[in-house]
């Protein structure tokens, strides 16, 4: 028997859940505020795996699903996608001041242009574009714009912890698009088990 689907939690509620997590590492990671250039490489590294597994899920989605959704006013698979590129562009400039890229524009409303044309080829396009924005940002941010706290989503965070919240962030996204893959009877292309 098939469990009935519940709607995916708001975004504030995973957002604030993903802070909770990161702010209960504190007091671990702000002994050793290792935001430097190691942690940069690791970070760097896993965005590659991440965004590699992003790149093989758009692929395998066939463009007539880009539109499905798993309840009214979710997100779509399209949507989605594109809701990572436009993280892409975000994110370096939000957590350590990178110089921002003109594919956004400033505001609340930055969210949302991408998202209005999230259709295969679009997605596919946005989240390369948006994937070599951030290598390259994230390679060209000053060392000693690495550490120290920023304040983001009213909380503060250090170099550390920055990383592990845009890490964390982007692995959320992909399991939740493997949850849309699943449910659309579409397996994940690095996925050995059926």
């Amino acid at each position: 028997m098939r469990a009935a689907f519940t709607p995916p939690v708001r975004r504030s509620v995973r957002v604030g859940a993903l802070v909770a997590l990161t702010l209960a590492f504190a007091p671990h990671l702000a002994a050793q505020d290792v935001a430097s250039a190691e942690a940069r490489k690791a970070y760097l590294g896993q965005l590659e795996e991440v965004h590699g597994k992003f790149l093989q899920l758009a692929e395998a989605f066939p463009a007539d699903k880009y539109s499905w959704r798993p309840a009214p006013g979710v997100r779509s698979v399209g949507e989605t996608f594109m809701h990572v590129a436009t993280e892409y562009y975000l994110m370096p400039p939000m957590a350590f001041h990178a110089t921002p890229s003109p594919t956004l524009g400033p505001g609340p409303g930055a969210f949302g242009k991408l998202e209005k044309d999230a259709t295969k080829e679009r997605v596919l396009q946005a989240l390369k574009e948006g994937h070599t924005y951030t290598m390259q940002a994230v390679q060209g941010i000053a060392a000693d714009s690495l550490g120290g706290t920023r304040t983001m989503f009213g909380h503060e965070f250090n170099g550390t912890q920055r990383w592990f919240l845009m890490a964390g962030d982007l692995h959320e996204h992909l399991g939740q698009l493997i949850a849309y893959a699943r449910m659309n009877g579409i397996k994940p292309p690095w996925s050995k088990a059926d």
